[in-house]
């Protein structure tokens, strides 16, 4: 029997969502809730707040609950999967079952990132954690944790019940053969918006996504298009797209995509220190590629 996405909550398309922050930097939850709704409106599956793109790491602990639970509120729990990444197990499993308590189907977890973890420190992390009782998907971003989930410790966490699926960020789309071959039963989740189209050639069942902040429907496209093997719809969309889409793996993914939801009108809003603005040669391009998505009809 093929899963759904009522018991596999993470596949189609998440989107890591950001958060819309108002000029003194405080949360606008009521622009956030609608950021939700508007989201699934036009085609998204669901949300994962609370992750990097979220700006998780400069919320208070307040703030970060009433994020997950505005997102239930405005979308449903089934369509949330809460980011729980903390430097410490014990705060990542509270986390997680804050979530469950909200009401989410699942939760996303990055590896122990306060340290270089070995495989051991990895193995518990997630194993404290999956005592939430809630499924966890794994955070494969070796470029800013400097921990790699490997295809073959992956296969790991998943033989051990720790983990149903990961967001691969690595970039390294042959792990995607060799983690079908390790692991068959767990699902892969593009994890970089500009590896999408050969992660779902390569049999990804979902999208943690972070473009569609700003252009949800002409993503959604994209990504349906792409995993069902209509590779002249999909080729001609990533080639449009790309040029926003490799912002996702910039280091000003989080300025980047803010800018775009203001340029299209949505709230992107500010960022919280330590990041600053982009610079204008940063703002220039981003501008340039946003108005030109809109021009093509992509907005």
């Amino acid at each position: 029997m093929t899963a759904t996405t009522e018991n596999r909550p993470w596949r189609g398309v998440l989107v890591a969502t950001a958060i819309p922050l108002n000029d003194d930097l405080s949360v606008n939850y009521d622009k956030f809730a609608e950021h939700c709704a508007w989201l699934v409106e036009n085609g998204c599956d669901g949300v994962v707040p609370n992750g990097s793109l979220g700006e998780y790491q400069v919320l208070t602990p307040e703030e970060r609950a009433k994020v997950v639970e505005t997102a239930v509120a405005a979308i449903g729990g089934s369509r949330v999967m809460p980011g729980v990444a903390a430097y410490g197990s014990a705060e990542a499993r509270r986390w997680a079952e804050q979530a469950k308590d909200a009401g989410c189907g699942a939760v996303m977890l990055l590896p122990p990132n306060a340290y270089r973890a070995d495989e051991r420190s990895v193995l518990a992390h997630y194993e404290e954690v999956a005592k939430a009782g809630v499924p966890v998907v794994a955070y494969n971003n070796p470029i800013d944790t400097k921990v790699d989930l490997v295809p073959e410790l992956l296969a790991k966490l998943h033989g051990e019940g720790y983990i149903h699926a990961v967001k691969e960020f690595s970039g390294d789309v042959r792990r995607a053969y060799q983690l079908a071959e390790l692991a068959p039963g767990l699902d892969l989740l593009i994890g970089a918006d500009d590896v999408l189209l050969e992660l779902a050639v390569a049999g990804a069942k979902g999208w943690v996504a972070g473009y569609p902040n700003a252009l949800p429907g002409a993503s959604v496209e994209l990504y349906r298009a792409a995993v069902d093997g209509d590779l002249d719809t999909a080729g001609k969309l990533y080639r449009q797209l790309h040029p926003l889409l490799r912002w996702d793996s910039k280091v000003e993914f989080v300025q980047a995509i803010k800018l775009s939801m203001d340029i299209v009108g949505r709230h992107g809003g500010p960022v919280r220190p330590p990041r600053v603005p982009l610079l204008p040669g940063q703002e220039a391009a981003v501008r340039e590629a946003t108005e030109r998505a809109v021009a093509a009809g992509l907005a």
